[in-house]
C-alpha cells in the first residue's frame, strides 16, 4: 500500500480497472470472479468512468459491490467525468455536468460516494496545450470542490491533462480557497514515458500531485501476443481499435515489437513473464501510486498479481539501454 500522491488515502500498489472489459466483453460472472480474486489478494482500488460501455462497467462494478457486502470502507472507487451521453449538454466539463454526470455515476454505482472523481480530457489524440482556458479551470476546480463539500466524493483528479493544466487548477485551488486535484491518471509504459517521468515528479514534489498509470503492457503490445501479427481474437482485429492495427503494422511498431522480444529474454532470465516485468517497471517509477490492470481473465489477473517484488537498478539501467528511449529527468527513479 502507497499513499496516493502526499494525500492520506492508501492505495494497492496495483488496482483494478474496468475499462474494455466490464459491461461489455467478459460476463458479468468473470468480472465478479476478477474483483474476488483482486480484492482478496489486497487490490483495494476499482476505477471505471461514465463513458465506459456506456456506464454498463459502472452498473456491474455497483452490483457486485453490493452483491459482495465489503465494507465501503476497506476499497476504493475512482470514476471519470467528460463523456456521458448523446446530448451537448451530458459531456465535457461544465459545471452541469460534472455535478450531473457525478450524480449519474453515483446512481449506477449504487453508492453514497466515490473515492476520488476525475476529470477527463476529451481525446488521447488531441492537444495537450490549450484544452482548458484558466476561466474554465475556475469553474472546474470550484465544481469539483462542491461535489467534495456535498459529500458526493471524497478527492477529485485530473486524466490526461499536462502538467501545465494540472499546476494551473492547484494554482486556482491555493488563489480562491478551494480544494486542488491529489492525482493524474497517465497513460505510462515502455514507450510512454516522458510525462510519468519527467513533469509528474516535478509536480509531486512542488505540489504532492501522485500519479496512477494505465495500460502498463500497451493495449496487449507488450505481452508478445502481436509478435506473428494481428491474431483474430486479439483486441487489434476488433471493431473500433483500428488504430491499435495500424500502430501494431506501422514501421515504429514493428521496432517497438523487436525491443519486446529482447525484453522477453531478459523476462526470462529473472524468472518472470513479460507482464509482470512491464508492471514492475512502472511500479518503479517516482510518484506511481498505483498501476491500473486490464484483464479480461482470472489468470492473467493472478499472472499481473505476481509482479517481480524488486527491480535492481542494474536491471533498471539494462532496459534502459535496451529501449533506448530514456527522458532527461531531474530526478533519479525510486530504483
Amino acid at each position: 500500500m502507497l499513499n496516493l500522491g502526499k494525500s492520506g488515502l492508501r492505495v494497492s500498489c496495483l488496482g483494478l480497472g474496468t475499462w474494455v472489459t466490464f459491461g461489455s466483453q467478459i460476463s458479468d460472472e468473470m468480472a465478479e470472479n476478477l474483483m474476488t480474486v483482486a480484492y482478496e489478494n489486497g487490490v483495494n482500488l476499482f476505477d471505471t468512468a461514465e463513458v465506459y460501455a456506456s456506464g454498463r462497467a459502472e452498473i456491474t462494478l455497483g452490483n457486485i459491490i453490493k452483491k459482495k457486502g465489503w465494507r465501503r470502507s476497506s476499497f476504493v472507487i475512482t470514476t471519470k467525468i467528460y463523456w456521458g451521453g448523446q446530448a451537448e449538454t451530458e459531456r465535457g466539463l461544465s459545471r452541469k455536468h460534472i455535478i450531473e454526470g457525478l450524480r449519474g455515476s453515483l446512481s449506477r454505482l449504487q453508492l453514497d460516494y466515490v473515492d476520488i472523481v476525475f476529470a477527463n480530457r476529451n481525446d488521447v489524440n488531441s492537444p495537450m496545450e490549450g484544452q482548458f482556458e484558466p476561466l474554465t479551470t475556475v469553474v472546474i476546480v470550484r465544481a469539483m470542490t462542491f461535489v467534495i463539500n456535498q459529500g458526493m466524493a471524497m478527492y477529485w483528479g485530473t486524466s490526461r491533462w499536462s502538467a501545465m493544466e494540472i499546476m494551473e487548477a492547484y494554482s486556482v485551488a491555493r488563489q480562491f480557497n478551494l480544494i486542488p486535484p491529489v492525482c493524474e491518471q497517465a497513460e505510462y509504459h515502455y514507450f510512454q514515458r516522458d510525462k510519468v517521468e519527467v513533469q509528474l515528479p516535478e509536480l509531486y514534489h512542488k505540489i504532492g500531485v501522485g500519479a496512477m498509470t494505465w495500460s502498463p503492457l500497451a493495449c496487449g503490445l507488450i505481452t508478445g501476443k502481436y509478435s506473428d501479427g494481428v491474431p483474430e481474437c486479439s483486441r487489434a482485429a476488433m471493431k473500433g481499435y483500428q488504430w491499435l492495427k495500424e500502430r501494431v503494422n506501422s514501421e515504429e511498431g514493428r521496432r517497438q515489437l523487436a525491443k519486446i522480444k529482447e525484453l522477453h529474454l531478459l523476462a526470462d532470465r529473472l524468472g518472470c513473464t513479460a507482464a509482470q516485468l512491464a508492471i514492475a517497471w512502472c511500479l518503479r517509477s517516482e510518484g506511481v501510486s498505483s498501476v491500473l490492470l486490464g484483464v479480461s481473465n482470472t489468470d492473467q489477473l493472478l499472472e499481473n498479481l505476481g509482479i517481480l517484488s524488486q527491480m535492481t537498478p542494474q536491471t533498471v539501467t539494462e532496459m534502459d539501454a535496451l529501449l533506448g528511449n530514456k527522458p532527461h529527468s531531474k530526478k533519479e527513479s525510486r530504483a
